[in-house]
């Protein structure tokens, strides 16, 4: 099977000759400390990670990326307004006025590259003028939205062996970059008509930017980032989810599928147990990263819900940096039973955190390699 082939398989519930091997990424902080461990500087962690467990991943084509943005254009400069006392202040490219330690440079705001703690003291819309003006940020006909050989691109695309994916901001987490996670809440209480003209402003922009995208290639995969749970609970009532996201995800998951893309998944971290429902309503039809910390077990989960939801991720990162016995249990608990029911693409719950050792990190990948027919 072709990777494409493999990935599709897995994920729909079919007979994947082997399922995909996806242990998890690590972040910049994590990578300076497996090179003090044995990975050597300049070496892709992944390609060293298969030779030393003997896989050939095979031959694969050049890959041809879309390119296309859903950000802003244009976007704010970014500038640093403050430095003092071991912190910057910056306005980040969203418009945001944004703190963060002198540990890391500023721009480190623009990508999750570590495991980064900021603070925000102002969001870019706070009234009906700043989103008179920031809403002509996004318009799907902008120049510089497309690239100008999309058309040779999807082309390109056409007879492929790999999987092409897009991700795109929900509607809850846009207009938390937008208004902020406290000043989002109180709007949906205080002025549900300001929040449901900015919604509909996002819905309206996504769906008219993937039309031509789906008009000239089959995506295989879209991830939808919400990221709208805490460890408990959701951090809008699912009466509110209900209200004001499930209407954009039943205008966007069927305009994909009609479009050829089977795999609409949705991004949270924190627990989602009581997402998961409306998400199959909507037609979401898999879940992405699976916290165990949070309270999420994916073997409950699929005993609740059956094949309506296929689900990454899902290993416990505390038991694969204790690894051993503990790292064993937790893959045994619920890799094997999953894997053989499918829909099921095993890895670290999260990006893989600098207390996973580079030798805890082998050990569990190689054990995952053996469940998913690797070695």
């Amino acid at each position: 099977m072709t990777p494409r082939e493999r990935f599709r398989e897995a994920l729909l519930f079919g007979s994947p000759d082997k399922v995909p091997l996806s242990p998890g990424g690590p972040r910049e902080s994590t990578l300076a400390v497996w090179h003090q461990q044995g990975l050597l500087q300049g070496r892709d962690y992944y390609q060293v990670l298969l030779e030393i467990l003997g896989i050939d991943p095979g031959p694969t084509q050049a890959k041809v990326s879309l390119d296309v943005s859903f950000k802003m254009i244009p976007q704010f400069e970014e500038k640093v307004l403050e430095h003092k006392d071991g912190h910057y202040i910056v306005r980040d490219w969203m418009g945001a006025i944004t703190e963060i330690s002198d540990e890391y440079d500023y721009t480190y705001i623009r990508s999750a590259k570590d495991f980064v703690t900021r603070k925000w003291h102002k969001f870019p819309v706070e009234d009906r003028k700043d989103w008179e003006e920031m809403k002509k940020r996004y318009l799907p006909d902008t120049p510089g939205r497309f690239p100008e050989d999309f058309k040779q691109r999807c082309e390109a695309l056409q007879e492929r062996d790999y999987v092409v994916n897009l991700g795109v901001n929900g509607p809850f987490w846009q207009l938390r970059e937008w208004c902020g996670l406290e000043n989002l809440c109180m709007l949906m209480i205080e002025d549900p008509d300001f929040v449901q003209e900015m919604i509909d402003h996002w819905t309206d922009f996504v769906s008219r930017t993937l039309a031509p995208i789906l008009e000239n290639v089959e995506l295989d995969y879209i991830c939808i980032s919400e990221d709208m749970a805490y460890k408990e609970h959701s951090m809008i009532s699912p009466r509110m989810v209900r209200k004001f996201l499930l209407p954009t995800y039943q205008r966007w998951v069927p305009e994909l599928k009609e479009g050829g893309c089977p795999l609409v998944s949705l991004d949270s971290d924190g627990y989602i147990g009581e997402l998961i429902p409306i998400w199959i309503e909507a037609g979401i039809n898999c879940c992405v990263p699976m916290e165990v910390a949070a309270g999420n077990d994916i073997v409950e989960y699929r005993r609740l819900y059956g094949k309506k939801m296929a689900y990454q991720g899902g290993i416990d990162k505390r038991a694969i940096a204790k690894g051993g016995k503990v790292m064993r249990q937790e893959l045994m608990r619920q890799v094997p039973p999953l894997l053989e029911e499918g829909g099921f693409i095993p890895g670290c719950d999260h990006g893989v955190p600098s207390d996973i050792s580079w030798p805890n990190y082998i050990e569990y990948s190689r054990l995952l390699a053996q469940l998913t027919g690797w070695i």
